[in-house]
Order: structure tokens, then sequence, then C-alpha cells
């Protein structure tokens, strides 16, 4: 209970510090202190001045279309209008009025906010490791997950409630059959082939919820059966793969942007290349054959054992997706400004079409840009803010140690030895939480979090494949 209380005292210590802190916010620095610009659309007068429409009222402000007679002014340009936007810095005025941009405030800040958290806990528990208390930075890595999956959830409703996104909400829909098909199959693969640990998971749980039910007194057949689970995890995936689409397509336009109009330096083309590809090597990670045959089953030539031991190379996964996250984050401001420079590339591209435009057409078309800046960042972090805490949970709730990975001992003895449950057992723990232990063992938390961290790993590869396939062959221009 002593361990208990000093984690308590350290989740207190930082909503005090979020409290002191709340004039200063690290989400708002990487939008408005990282050097972005946006574009600034043309007024009225000067879409005049360069389509020669004769000027009969007097000029309106700077980024103003509303006339003194409060009407918006109308008229129509050339669409093959040579126009060149003006930029302006991206301040804090700038986006505290944009949409979504209060939630993406609150999901980077407080995702921050639980990595103190989980850093002070994991260096607390290193020296006074914990016996029966529960390491309550899990329940902050599991609001963050929360948070990240209602936003997305949020921003996905938005393709259902607007009469204008038919098209969209047709590519949720398709992209739900999708990955419920391909959850499906993942399902019924062998885990000597793809290691997610569901099957060692229901096994260990209707093991001892069986003998847990039994020592309760209680007459049952036992729990849900294992295909009602897989199941309701491949409804789950579908779920989760749906909610991944747009912000992959949108990360793959990005990142194609990117390269493909910032590549003078090699070395930041090769760390963007890098940060694509990396959920590729992340779900490959979790294929056996490929990954742990190799790094913690093999003895190559010249060696007397393999690489790592089993228990460091899971380590060395959740290290690799913490790795990559810290890259994409690094690199998200540069991202952000390919996406903002949408606004002339949309221009330089209109002026290839023939016929005209009214000019509050032309001054939304660049106005928008800017407009939903804070709903493509969240595009941009959530999914690798999912994929970050359910891999730290599927690390701490799975047993593993940061240790192993250099420390290459022998594993310890009964590490994978399924608990079981007598009843002195249920006689020395009473409360309701041990009981719970008992149940959800480790192998328990190691297929659930194994699974959805490979899951979310896998979804943001192939949505974000999906959206270089796209920009490839369809939008070569």
């Amino acid at each position: 209970m002593a361990l208990l209380g000093a984690q308590l005292v350290i989740s207190l210590i930082m909503v005090s510090v979020i409290q002191k802190l709340g004039n200063h916010s690290f989400a708002r620095w990487l939008l408005c202190s990282q050097g972005l610009y946006r574009y600034l659309y043309p007024t009225n007068s000067e879409l005049k001045s360069l389509a020669g429409v004769p000027k009969d009222k007097p000029k309106g402000k700077k980024n103003s279309k509303i006339e003194s007679n409060g009407k918006a002014e109308t008229f129509h340009v050339p669409r093959s209008l040579e126009i060149q936007l003006e930029t302006a810095p991206v301040t804090h005025l700038d986006v505290v009025h944009l949409r979504f941009y209060t939630e993406y405030l609150w999901i980077v800040d407080f995702s921050l906010y639980t990595a103190i958290v989980y850093i002070l806990s994991e260096i607390y528990t290193a020296y006074f490791p914990l016996k029966d208390e529960f390491n309550l930075s899990m329940v902050w890595c599991l609001l963050v997950v929360l948070f990240s999956f209602k936003i997305l959830l949020s921003l996905t409703k938005q393709y259902f409630t607007s009469d204008e996104s038919m098209g969209e909400r047709s590519t949720c829909i398709v992209a739900f059959c999708l990955f419920l098909l391909i959850a499906m199959m993942v399902m019924i693969v062998d885990e000597k082939n793809l290691e997610v640990g569901v099957d060692p998971a229901y096994d260990s749980f209707y093991e001892n919820a069986s003998k847990f039910l039994e020592n309760q007194g209680l007459t049952s057949v036992g729990p849900a059966s294992k295909v009602i689970i897989k199941l309701s995890l491949a409804v789950w995936a579908a779920i989760i793969g749906t909610l991944f689409t747009f912000p992959g397509l949108r990360v793959a336009r990005m990142h194609w942007d990117t390269v493909k109009y910032y590549g003078e330096s090699k070395v930041k083309t090769l760390l963007h290349n890098i940060n694509f590809a990396m959920p590729f090597v992340l779900a490959l990670l979790w294929v056996q054959p490929i990954a742990r045959h190799y790094f913690a089953v093999r003895v190559f030539s010249g060696m007397t054992k393999p690489l790592m031991t089993s228990q460091a190379f899971d380590t060395l996964r959740v290290a690799l997706v913490v790795g990559t996250i810290a890259l994409r984050l690094a690199l998200m401001p540069q991202q952000l400004q390919a996406y903002l420079d949408m606004a002339q590339r949309r221009l330089d591209l209109q002026k290839k079409e023939a016929g005209r435009i009214t000019n509050i057409d032309l001054q939304k078309k660049v106005a928008s840009v800017f407009y939903y800046l804070c709903v493509v960042a969240l595009q941009y972090v959530c999914p690798i803010i999912m994929c970050l805490y359910l891999a730290l949970m599927y690390k701490t709730l799975g047993g593993y140690s940061w240790a192993s990975l250099f420390a290459q001992g022998v594993e310890p003895a009964g590490e994978h030895e399924k608990p079981t449950v007598t009843m002195e057992d249920m006689e020395q723990f009473q409360m309701a939480w041990e009981n719970l232990k008992m149940v959800f063992t480790e192998d328990v938390h190691r297929g659930v979090f194994g699974f959805a961290t490979w899951w979310c790993c896998f979804s943001w590869f192939l949505t974000t494949a999906l959206g270089t396939t796209y920009q490839t062959y369809f939008r070569m221009s």
C-alpha cells in the first residue's frame, strides 16, 4: 500500500503541475512557435486589379470580402489568373478560433503530462517493484487512449452529419467492411506465424475464470466462447481501421507533398521516408518467422546464443514504437507546413483549368486550408498517440522490463507459467482487485494489448499505404 500511496502522490503532483502550467502549452508551441506560416487569400480589390475588373466600389480591409452594406460582393475572375499569395506567421490569435482547436490542445498536452507520469512511475517501480499494488500510470494511459478514440470518432462523425460528405461516408462504410474482413482473417492465423497473443490470452482467461467461478460456488460452463471473443475483437479492429482511414490518407498526402516539393535535403528526405516506412516495420515485428526467429531464436554462425532473449525482443518492439512516435512528432511541423502550402498549390493547379470562378469561391479555396489546420493536426497525432500508449500498457501490464534490453541474461523461470487459483488463494485475497488479478493475468494483458498495439500499427501502415497508392496513380499532377 505504501507504493500505491507513492504513486498517488506522483499523480497528485502532476495534477498540480497541470494547473500551474495552464498558460504554457506544448500543443500550442508546436503550432505557433515552429515557423509555420499560412497563406492569405486575395482581397476583392486585388482580384479586380489582377482580372481587370472595374473598381466601382471602395477598397475593403485586407482579407475582408464583406462590403459596407453587409452583403458579400460577388464577381467572376478567370481561373487562369496568375496569383501569388501573401504569407503570414501562424500565431496563437490565428489558431484559437479554428475548429477542434480545444480538442487538439487537450489531447497533446494531456498526452505529454501522461508521459511524464509514466516515466516517473517506471523510475519509481524500478527501485521499488510493485507487488499487489496497481500501477496508477496505467489509468492515465488508458484515459489518453480513450480520449484519442473519442476525438477520432468525433472527426469521423462529421462525415455522417454533413450533407456534402457522401463520398467520405461511403469510404468509411467500405473501410469498415474491408477492415472487418482483414481482422477476421487475422484471427484465424496461427500464433506461430502472427504472434498477437489472442489464443494464449483466451486460454489463460478461460482456465482462471472457470476456476474462479468454481471457487465462488457458481455453476457455469465458463466464460464466453473463443468465437465470440474473436468476433468482438474483429469488430473493434474494424472500427479502429475505419477511424484511421482518413488520418492515414491525410498523412500520406502530406508525406507525398513534403518529399515532392521539399526534397532538396537528402537527409530530410531520408528521415521522412523512414518516418513513413516505420509503421510497416513495426507491423512486421509481430510476424514470428520474419522477426522473432532471427532476433531471439536463431543462433548465427560464430555465436553461442541468439542476438537477444525473447523478453528483450518483446521490449524492443515497444522501444521501436516509442522511437517511431518521437520521430513522427519531430517531423510534424514540416508535415503541417506541407499541408498549409496546399493553398498556393490549389491556385497553381487551378491555372490549368478553363472558365471562370467567383471571387468568394476562390477565397474559400484558400481560406479553407488554414481553417482545417487543427483537424489535420488531430488526424496526424491521434493515431500515433493511441499506438504509443497502447504499447506502453502492453509493456507494463505484460510484465516486460526496459532493463531486459541491456541485460542479456537468462529469462526468469516461470515467466510464462499461468497462475492457478486455489481456495487458499481466495482466502488470502478477499478484495475484488485481487480476484481480478487472478483472472486477468499477464498472459491476458499481453494478448489484449499486444493485439491492440499491433493492429493500430498495421492499420496505420495500411491506410497510409493506400493513400500513397492513390497519390502515385491518380494525382501525379
